[in-house]
């Protein structure tokens, strides 16, 4: 799909919010270089799809699709979720691809599942040099979606103990990619089992990814 497609499917994405037969969208997990386990949290994709369609209509695929930075499957997916504990490489041409992707309007959502913050601000640094990360308001309309979030993100691990922090990176006045920091939605989004979160912890986890991709889309 060229750039064109994607902005074509975005505007699909938004219908999709009405009741259409079949699913409509599948969100993109983004598989990198650097050794990092991109790959962690299998249920949590899935389970924030059905709480998605469940809370707010829309049509998603709870079968994710695994797509690598380089590839140009990620303009098949105006939602990319990306996570991991560790090392994060881009190449110069993975790096190009996923500025072209933003730019063109998709949206990534990074979720720090601990360790992997120094890495990822190198790597993204790489995809937009012009641009730093900075923390979101609390009155950022991310945090005001289906579920108010008056206090920003919620904390569902402990990690190093430190605020839950929300960064975006801006490009001529849109979001185009959302880190969460010391807080770990994708472990909440997971089953309740792997890792014994009480049940309210996953619902205020699962309330913040919905508004993640609420705004994904409204914006």
């Amino acid at each position: 799909m060229n750039k064109i497609g994607l902005l074509a499917a975005l505007v699909f994405a938004c219908f999709s919010f009405s009741s259409i037969e079949g699913p409509s969208m599948k969100f993109g997990l983004l598989k990198y270089n650097g050794g990092g386990d991109w790959y962690s949290n299998p249920t949590s994709l899935p389970n924030l799809a059905k709480f998605c369609n469940k809370e707010l209509g829309t049509n998603l695929d709870p079968d994710y699709a695994t797509v690598e930075v380089g590839s140009a499957d990620i303009f098949n997916h105006p939602f990319l979720h990306m996570t991991g504990h560790g090392n994060v490489v881009f190449s110069d041409a993975e790096a190009e691809n996923l500025r072209t992707y933003l730019l063109a309007g998709g949206f990534l959502h990074i979720d720090d599942n601990y360790g992997m913050d120094k890495f990822v601000r190198i790597a993204m640094k790489k995809v937009f040099p012009e641009l730093e990360f900075n923390e979101l308001p609390f009155s950022h309309k991310i945090y005001s979606q289906r579920f108010p979030f008056k206090d920003g993100l919620p904390k569902i691990h402990k990690h190093d103990d430190k605020p839950a922090q929300g960064f975006g990176l801006v490009w001529e006045g849109r979001l185009v990619c959302f880190y969460s920091y010391e807080c770990d939605l994708g472990d909440g989004w997971e089953d309740q089992a792997v890792h014994k979160d009480p049940e309210s912890l996953r619902q205020q986890a699962l309330r913040m990814g919905a508004n993640i991709v609420q705004y994904a889309f409204d914006q």
